[in-house]
């Protein structure tokens, strides 16, 4: 499991080491790790280092300095590195070295602006070490205006033929919500020292990072367990799905190997509950049982004969847990199912149209799947006037604001998905490819997370199994939920545009890979 913290608890755990005297040694191991990052894209991309060219972002602090380090490493290579400084002020034995390998450092003004930022949009590579952890706010002055130059000089990241390495976290990227401050220049990967930060995983953040790379430092493994800090936000790894998932066991029948009920689809839309029982099906219970219109029991029957289905009430059909919503438009009859399923007491996945049959106050059980369009009408239902850009802006706060109003397991569906659950734990999951922002998708995500939560929901130990407290429960296999789609659409765009229908097949494929890990 990958932990991330706040840039005040990575500062927290790297003062005792700074007051001792070690701040030189953990800048020594930031700067290789970022040099090593750095030599690798360049070579990935087929850049000898004597025929590469490199320019350095830096800035007035230790990020600067970090950056500047990371250059002369390169610089001993053989790699041509120029560095822009963007203040007065620069990490002066930083400078030192890099000027003493052969290293130019030219500072930034108004007058030698355009001439640097077209310099920098031409070279192979930009190393962003401008703002670290302690920035507060984007970008300001002469800094803002060359990232800004330098982002329309070389276009975006996917049309530019530079890469960028951004040292600790972009510059621009608030370190702890992943909102953004324009401008930013986007990396195709960063380089985060001590340990991941909150909000490089999730919103603007996450994508603004590119491909994220972890420098240990040693930070927190000297830190009793007694007093380590919350990690305040999770990302779910293989192993942790591979320890999550429960297999069939010698002595199982239909019955314990989870039964899942499904109410979904209506006349306007059966096609959700289709694909909800496909995906529910092929991620591996015991039994589905669906309820709903004849006519979309019909399709179901025809396309998934495993399927039982019935015109019933929920008290009529034996289940272990429950989803309810997806494609349930206008029908009065999926309504009071779905308030029956959330009534019930068992675990229940809430998508779509059965949202707004969520009372004030639910348990975390209840597990709600929404896309911030639907995460504002909830709030909108409670008083609560929030826009939907804010949401997407920062959904690590909104969905956790969500749980803890309703007491609920919240879900929130985007580029990150993000989990929460009442008591505070946070997961984002990335895995999802832009192929996955289909008709659909949302309610194979929900047959997932159905099957996952009916064959856990017997399983008291399944927390603990990951190391996290009772109550993150529902939040952990929702987030092992969107790990298993996103690796399942990530594989189906392997092969060109993604159908959702067709999704269940790498459903099982991937579970097959993923139940191979070690837990």
């Amino acid at each position: 499991m990958l932990n991330a913290f706040t840039g005040a608890q990575v500062r927290s755990a790297e003062a005792p080491f700074l007051a001792a005297g070690h701040g030189d040694a953990l800048m020594q191991k930031a700067a290789h790790g970022l040099f090593r990052v750095a030599l690798g894209m360049l070579r990935s991309a087929g850049h000898s280092a004597i025929s590469s060219t490199v320019m350095v972002l830096a800035g007035p602090g230790n990020n600067g300095g970090d950056a500047l380090y990371a250059g002369e490493r390169l610089l001993r290579r053989g790699v041509a590195v120029t560095a822009i400084t963007v203040a007065e002020q620069v990490h002066p034995d930083a400078a030192a070295a890099f000027t003493l390998r052969g290293g130019r450092l030219r500072h930034l003004t108004q007058d030698n602006l355009p001439d640097l930022a077209a310099q920098a949009a031409r070279v192979h590579l930009v190393i962003d070490g401008i703002l670290g952890t302690g920035a507060r706010g984007g970008l300001r002055g002469s800094a803002a205006e060359l990232v800004s130059t330098i982002n329309t000089r070389a276009g975006l990241r996917g049309q530019r033929s530079l890469l960028v390495v951004a040292c600790d976290v972009p510059s621009g990227v608030n370190v702890d919500t992943g909102e953004l401050s324009d401008p930013v220049l986007f990396a195709d990967a960063t380089v985060t020292f001590g340990a991941a930060k909150s909000g490089l995983l999730v919103s603007g953040g996450a994508l603004a990072a590119g491909e994220l790379n972890v420098v240990d430092l040693g930070l927190f493994k000297s830190t009793p367990a007694a007093t380590a800090p919350e990690p305040a936000m999770r990302r779910l790894e293989a192993h942790d799905v591979a320890a999550l998932y429960r297999r069939p066991r010698t002595g199982d029948h239909k019955y314990t190997r989870g039964v899942l009920g499904i109410a979904a689809g209506s006349a306007q839309y059966p096609g959700a509950a289709v694909l909800a029982t496909g995906a529910a099906l092929a991620t591996g219970l015991g039994m589905v049982r669906y309820l709903g219109p004849t006519a979309v029991a019909t399709i179901i029957s025809a396309v998934h004969p495993e399927v039982v289905s019935s015109t019933g009430d929920i008290e009529d059909a034996r289940s272990q847990a429950w989803l309810v919503g997806p494609g349930a438009v206008e029908d009065d009859a999926q309504a009071r199912r779905a308030r029956g399923a959330i009534a019930s007491g068992l675990p229940v996945v809430v998508d779509a149209g059965a949202l707004p049959e969520v009372p004030e106050r639910v348990g975390s059980h209840v597990i709600l799947t929404p896309h911030a369009g639907e995460l504002r009408t909830l709030l909108a239902s409670r008083g609560i006037d929030v826009a939907r850009a804010a949401i997407e802006a920062a959904p690590a706060r909104y969905a956790l604001e969500v749980a803890q109003l309703t007491g609920a397991t919240v879900l929130l569906k985007g580029f990150t998905t993000i989990t929460a659950s009442p008591t505070g734990e946070v997961f984002s999951q990335a895995e999802a490819p832009p192929w996955l922002a289909t008709a659909g998708s949302g309610d194979t995500l929900s047959g997932i997370l159905g099957a996952l939560v009916a064959t856990l929901a017997e399983d008291d130990g399944a927390a603990a199994r990951l190391g996290l407290p009772a109550g993150a429960t529902w939040a952990a296999v929702a987030a092992a939920a969107a790990l298993i789609h996103g690796l399942a659409g990530e594989r189906a765009a392997a092969a060109g545009p993604v159908v959702v229908s067709g999704l269940p097949v790498h459903i099982g494929s991937v579970l097959a890979d993923l139940l191979a890990e070690r837990p």
